[in-house]
């Protein structure tokens, strides 16, 4: 039986799922200069510079739609990934909801290039003989996947890079960003679960550190979780990963967690709650006061403790609907931000 979704698992599907971005209406398309122009980034033209919610809420909404259709969706509308995760372009943008965003193939190429959190891959199709010209652009010469988040079947080894001691590529830091309203769930779960993901994320640092981590932890994360990934593989039954755009994963124990005995320390990350986690066991609680904070808006329980569960038809047009009442502490979820 699949794993009931509730804490911060509905993050991450809210996320992915809404296409609205702040700014402005859903999906306006907007007007795209063409590449070399003016102003922004100096790259885009004018988009990173004042274009216009409508062009910024479009290119939201192609990351998030390729998001769900290469980590979640691909099997269910009968899209094709190759071991390593790979889909060709051309079937992709043939999914109704990229196709109802007049998606073209330099749409596909800025989502790749220029998402801050590098989500995504392409390469030039390896199927094709002879191979394709690298300047092509033919959507059927080149393949393209999500980097990590997969909750769909992918292989790991053939997607991601282990992390072993025998490599000697243990990072010095492995953290994992969560809110202070799921915590008290993660911890009567025993640790953090990957639930309908295939790993748990973490990240190799915090995004506004200078070595400038691309991904794997939320912006907005309130408690920082840092692991012993040494102890971890020390002991064996878990194993790690790095992906392409600088995630670490882990799949944890055979029941998908990996437990609180690995957590090296859990403090606040913006706001000071001292030290709840040292070495592997629990020093002060978390405040009361801060239990029931809810997530960020859009990114949590609704007020009457129902989940916001999210809907994908064989089209991929998504809805949310509610959920039977939960208990966050049967299913606490990770956030990964990434």
């Amino acid at each position: 039986m699949a794993a009931s979704r509730s804490g911060e698992d509905f993050i991450h599907m809210a996320e992915e799922l809404d296409l609205t971005d702040r700014g402005g209406k859903r999906g306006a398309r907007g007007g795209r200069p063409k590449a070399g122009g003016s102003g922004g980034s100096g790259s885009r033209g004018n988009r990173a510079g004042g274009s216009g919610g409508g062009e910024m809420n479009r290119e939201v909404a192609i990351s998030k739609a390729l998001s769900k259709l290469l980590r979640h969706a691909a099997v269910d509308v009968g899209l094709k990934l190759d071991p390593e995760g790979f889909a060709r372009v051309d079937q992709v943008m043939q999914w109704q909801r990229l196709k109802s965003l007049h998606i073209t193939f330099e749409d596909i190429q800025i989502a790749t290039t220029d998402n801050a959190k590098q989500r995504f891959s392409m390469k030039p199709n390896p199927s094709l003989n002879p191979p394709p010209d690298p300047k092509s652009e033919t959507p059927s010469d080149w393949v393209i996947r999500a980097n990590q988040g997969h909750s769909i079947a992918v292989d790991s080894a053939a997607l991601l890079v282990p992390i072993t001691i025998e490599a000697g590529n243990l990072p010095d830091v492995v953290v994992h960003g969560t809110y202070f309203g799921v915590y008290q769930a993660i911890l009567a779960s025993g640790g953090l679960k990957k639930m309908s993901r295939n790993h748990i994320h973490f990240s190799t640092g915090l995004p506004e550190e200078k070595q400038g981590v691309i991904s794997g932890m939320r912006n907005d994360a309130e408690l920082l979780i840092y692991v012993d990934i040494k102890k971890s593989l020390e002991d064996g039954g878990v194993l790690w990963w790095i992906s392409e755009n600088g995630v670490l994963l882990t799949e944890g124990d055979e029941n998908g967690i990996l437990g609180t005995k690995y957590w090296k320390r859990v403090e606040g990350r913006k706001q000071d709650i001292g030290i709840l986690w040292d070495n592997g066991e629990q020093v002060r609680e978390l405040p009361h006061n801060l239990r029931n904070k809810k997530p960020p808006h859009g990114k949590g329980p609704v007020p009457n403790g129902k989940e916001k569960l999210a809907k994908i038809d064989a089209k991929g047009k998504g809805k949310f609907i509610r959920a039977p009442d939960r208990s966050f502490g049967e299913d606490p979820q990770e956030a990964n931000g990434s």
